[in-house]
């Protein structure tokens, strides 16, 4: 199948806030880069205004300034947005941030009384030592029930409790 179909691509990590940030920024860069142009555009058909006389060739270079400035008017539109979202990124990794530092807070003051109500165990309550666990395990196994019992003795089952008569068993 992976002949027909090809083999799945490693998936790149997703971006983190940051990045996202920095892109951002970028093209809010390339907006302010086209509002500059857009502004010394303006500022050429200003003087041409004050040359030209009233009348229709002065007309037609305000019709030209009027739309420069709506496009102008539009990129700024465009810049504003870009740094709303730029603050709103800030925002969610400022409360990220502070999510991650919370929760670091309360996993060290967890191990901080852990330690204290260990130390404050009295010790008949801890766990034995391993050199005493492993002791325990190196002993002889213990004794099997089916070893001759005495004459006197009552017969016990594997529970050590006594063993009922095979005669008095209804069946």
């Amino acid at each position: 199948m992976k002949k027909i179909f090809g083999a799945k691509k490693s998936q790149d990590p997703p971006p983190s806030i940051q990045d996202a940030t920095d892109r951002i920024y970028k093209r809010g860069d390339t907006v302010d880069d086209k509002i500059k142009k857009l502004d010394a555009e303006l500022a050429r058909y200003k003087e041409q205004i004050k040359k030209t006389r009233p009348g229709p060739a002065q007309e037609a270079v305000k019709a030209r300034a009027m739309r420069i400035l709506k496009q102008r008017k539009m990129y700024e539109g465009q810049r504003d947005m870009l740094y709303n979202q730029t603050y709103n990124l800030d925002q969610v990794a400022f409360a990220s941030e502070g999510i991650k530092d919370a929760q670091q807070t309360e996993l060290d003051a967890l191990e901080a009384d852990m330690d204290f109500e260990s130390n404050s165990v009295p010790s008949y309550l801890q766990p034995d030592k391993e050199t005493d666990l492993d002791s325990e395990l190196n002993l002889p196994a213990a004794p099997s029930g089916h070893a001759a019992v005495p004459a006197n003795r009552q017969q016990e089952d594997e529970l050590g409790l006594p063993t009922v008569p095979h005669a008095s068993i209804r069946t």
